[in-house]
């Protein structure tokens, strides 16, 4: 019996559905920790602190006062700390190395919690047919995240002492595609264990419009933490005394402006997420009224707070905590979309 053979799936072997989604659904969880941290890391200005890419010699930090030193002058050569961060003291490098060094440390644990079981359920045989495509198309899309985590890391260590918006919003993206995508297959591996004639749910058309809405908010708001938009304007519902300030060329050339001004890209976030929740509710109400009634309030509940806390994040100048726990509710938000979609699909 070889791996690939167990990947495949087999009827007459001893399925584990059940095992399988809860396995998942503690990978979701690790997922949506690793997006908290990374949100932190973004914050604090912590993601150039680590220049090289060593996925196997970086498990180890520094551990002696040698090399500490050996890290910060490497950290040294490079643009943040000349252009913005010079004169910082080995203790300060200390607290921003932290939390990059404890990002890719739950990115390698990540791997290794996905990659053993993965190989254990094939190896047993335990895994429905039909599944092995996914579990491997999950694990791919993990470790191609790590590959563009180090692209997007990148981008900082050349001229401009941050990191591409763009890859960051790459980044984030992928991490929510795999975070929903681990939800999703849990769900259809419960269900599955439930009745085993059931098939994989299909992606409710319902939730296609917000599905939509809600990835250009997640680039949009991916954009306003890499060009640090969120500073531009700390008033709410107007941008200082207008709904759109004076002398800002937001139209020439738009899609220019969209993307790289600051302030329409606040603009852009902040008024997109009125289409966002207003899309949310309106499914969330079509949910309820199909039957999916705890789906239905755990999406508006989701919603509502999540509006609740960009305001917050935007009015007290992107406080800390109130950052991250936005970039914590937007993952906490994809997940309530697809349990929205997935039940609906069901009744289908």
């Amino acid at each position: 019996m070889t791996i690939s053979a167990g990947i495949a799936g087999n009827l007459s072997s001893p399925a584990r559905p059940r095992a399988i989604s809860r396995w998942l659904l503690a990978i979701a969880a690790l997922v949506f920790l690793m997006v908290v941290i990374g949100g932190i890391t973004r914050l604090t200005e912590s993601g150039l602190s680590m220049v090289r890419w060593e996925p196997v010699s970086g498990v180890v930090p520094p551990l002696n006062d040698a090399e500490w030193q050996a890290e910060f002058e490497a950290y040294k050569a490079y643009p943040e700390y000349r252009k913005v961060n010079r004169g910082m003291s080995l203790a300060e490098f200390k607290n921003i190395f932290f939390w990059e060094y404890l990002h890719r440390l739950l990115g390698r644990l990540i791997g290794v919690a996905f990659a053993l079981p993965l190989l254990w359920f094939a190896w047993k045989r335990a895994i429905p047919k039909g599944y092995g495509w996914r579990l491997t198309a999950l694990f791919a899309l993990g470790g191609l995240q790590g590959a563009i985590g180090w692209w997007m890391v990148a981008s900082g260590l050349i001229d401009r002492p941050d990191v591409s918006h763009l890859r960051l919003a790459t980044h984030l993206s992928a991490a929510l595609l795999i975070l929903g995508g681990l939800v999703w297959t849990a769900l259809d591996l419960s269900r599955l264990a439930d009745d085993p004639r059931a098939r994989p749910a299909r992606y409710a058309a319902s939730v296609i419009p917000l599905t939509i809405l809600l990835v250009l908010q997640i680039l949009l708001g991916a954009f306003t933490a890499g060009l640090n938009a969120g500073f531009a304007f700390n008033s709410w519902p107007l941008m200082g005394d207008r709904w759109f300030p004076e002398n800002v060329p937001m139209l020439a050339p738009y899609w220019q402006n969209l993307v790289d001004n600051p302030v329409v890209v606040q603009f852009a976030h902040r008024t997109l997420a009125y289409a966002v929740a207003l899309a949310a509710l309106a499914t969330a109400w079509i949910a309820a009224r199909r039957g999916a009634g705890r789906n239905a309030a755990e999406l508006a509940g989701m919603t509502l707070l999540q509006f609740a806390l960009g305001v917050a994040t935007i009015v007290t100048g992107v406080e800390l905590w109130l950052g991250v726990a936005h970039q914590a509710g937007a993952a906490l938000l994809v997940i309530a979309v697809v349990g929205v979609a997935h039940r609906l699909g069901r009744i289908r």
